[in-house]
């Protein structure tokens, strides 16, 4: 993906997230860092831009809910969480990449830590397949086929200077 057809996505996931949540009334928005902190806060304005409503968002870091943490060694570097309100809410996750399932179950472990929210979204720029748990994003903005050795790499201009989605194989 280009940056023309990154933007042209995200703005039919922004669409299709006020669509599941039934409006913006109690929708709020949760970034996974690194990535899906900058695509949220892109879906966020899109949100505001459409419906003329101010979207409660936050970001999370999910270092400390890894079921692999051991194996990460002995000073994870762990970065900033920090959420609004989440109790009664409709909570959207935006995450870079779906693969394994292994991130989204410790966002959801660490969303649980901080409010019950009514109903939880799970909105992916990129689905590659590869689950070891059983997990579904409700929005995605595109599938690809990607075998084990194989990386998708997002890349946006907050952080890497450009836009792209890129399929480097094995």
């Amino acid at each position: 993906m280009d940056d023309r057809a990154l933007a042209r996505t995200l703005a039919r996931m922004a669409t299709e997230i006020v669509e599941r949540a039934n409006g913006t009334e109690g929708l709020v928005l949760v970034g996974i860092q690194r990535r899906g902190v900058e695509l949220a806060s892109r879906i966020r304005g899109l949100v505001g831009q459409s419906e003329g409503a101010t979207i409660p968002w936050g970001k999370l870091d999910i270092t400390l809910y890894r079921d692999d943490l051991q194996t990460v060694g002995p000073r994870p570097v762990v970065g900033e969480t920090s959420l609004p309100d989440l109790d009664g809410k409709t909570v959207a996750i935006v995450d870079d990449v779906l693969y394994t399932g292994r991130t989204v179950r410790a966002a959801l472990d660490e969303c649980s830590d901080f409010g019950r929210p009514r109903r939880i979204l799970l909105c992916v720029l990129i689905d590659r397949g590869g689950r070891e748990l059983p997990i579904q994003a409700d929005i995605v903005g595109k599938k690809v086929t990607a075998g084990p050795g194989d990386r998708v790499d997002v890349l946006v201009s907050e952080l890497d200077g450009r836009d792209a989605v890129e399929l480097v194989r094995a």
